[in-house]
């Protein structure tokens, strides 16, 4: 009976790490929020939109893992009705001005995920959070502050990527278009700005990552494969960051 009491504390502090291992390895938990910009021009031009918006808005929020982590949660923009004059301006449907399809289809694919955390465990606090850091970050104001303006001359990805890291001490992940294989030039499409879970800056890693396109429906995205979507930059080639057509 002694020896049962002793191994009681034992199995239970065995099953409470067992527990706790298990969480931690829940696909849903994330180490990292990617704080997405995209430019308008480039995205329109890929999309046949009509951009009349000349600064970098936000694309998105998006934990580093997990995707559509909570179907049966479903996207309310009353709850965000106190954000929605800024998430017209800085989180912008480009394709569809009037519609809340874009925001709904990024809560659904990203804002479930990062709601594991207690900091974004609501609609309000994902998107408000999300606009605070875009906010925060200003890329926009950063890359005017340093001559890095839409033109039609062409600038290195160094250039943008020291900018970026120059001020805000972390390295940004920078993603282009190659308008075709053979191409001598590429286009300036996203920008990444990274955090830890405590929204603090920190690097992005360096890795090759596929975006999408659409079919004219922000609820039915197509996947679509490296020449036609974004695309980690390529350091050898000269970026052409397009001004408003």
């Amino acid at each position: 009976m002694s020896d049962m009491r002793l191994c009681c504390p034992f199995l239970i502090c065995l099953a409470a790490a067992l527990s706790s291992a298990l969480v931690i390895s829940s696909p849903y938990l994330w180490t990292k929020l990617i704080l997405t910009h995209h430019w308008p021009s480039t995205f329109c031009s890929m999309e046949h939109c009509h951009p009349n918006i000349s600064y970098w808005t936000l694309h998105g929020l998006w934990p580093d893992k997990g995707i559509d982590c909570n179907s049966s949660w479903h996207f309310n923009s009353s709850e965000i009705e106190d954000l929605l004059p800024d998430m017209e301006k800085s989180w912008p449907n480009l394709l569809h001005p009037s519609s809340i399809g874009f925001w709904k289809y990024e809560w659904h694919k990203h804002g479930t995920c990062a709601a594991t955390a207690t900091s974004l465990d609501s609609q309000h606090k994902y998107f408000s959070k999300a606009l605070e850091l875009y906010h925060k970050v200003d890329l926009d104001g950063i890359l005017r502050k340093f001559d890095i303006v839409p033109s039609k001359k062409y600038y290195t990805v160094s250039q943008i990527e020291g900018v970026i890291e120059k001020f805000y001490g972390v390295k940004p992940k920078i993603q282009c278009v190659h308008p075709s294989k053979n191409a001598d030039f590429q286009i300036l499409g996203q920008i990444e700005i990274c955090f830890n879970p405590d929204f603090i800056l920190l690097d992005c890693e360096k890795q090759f990552i596929i975006e999408t396109t659409f079919n004219g429906d922000w609820d039915n995205r197509i996947a679509v494969d490296k020449a036609s979507g974004f695309s980690v930059c390529d350091h050898d080639l000269p970026v052409n960051y397009p001004p408003l057509p």
